[in-house]
C-alpha cells in the first residue's frame, strides 16, 4: 500500500471513531470528550508510529 494512502486511510479511520465516541458516549461532557478524543488521537498516533514506518 501506498505511503500516504495508508495515511489518509488512518486519519479518516481516527477521524469516523473521533465522531463515533462523541455522538454516541460523550455528547454533553466536554472536558471527558476532550481528554478521550486525546487519547484516542494518542493510540492512532502509537499505532502508525508501530506499523506504518
Amino acid at each position: 500500500m501506498n505511503h500516504s494512502l495508508a495515511i489518509a486511510v488512518v486519519v479518516a479511520l481516527m477521524v469516523a471513531v473521533i465522531v463515533a465516541v462523541d455522538v454516541l458516549f460523550f455528547r454533553n461532557f466536554f472536558w471527558e470528550r476532550l481528554m478521550v478524543n486525546a487519547g484516542i488521537v494518542l493510540v492512532f498516533l502509537g499505532f502508525s508510529m508501530r506499523f506504518l514506518r
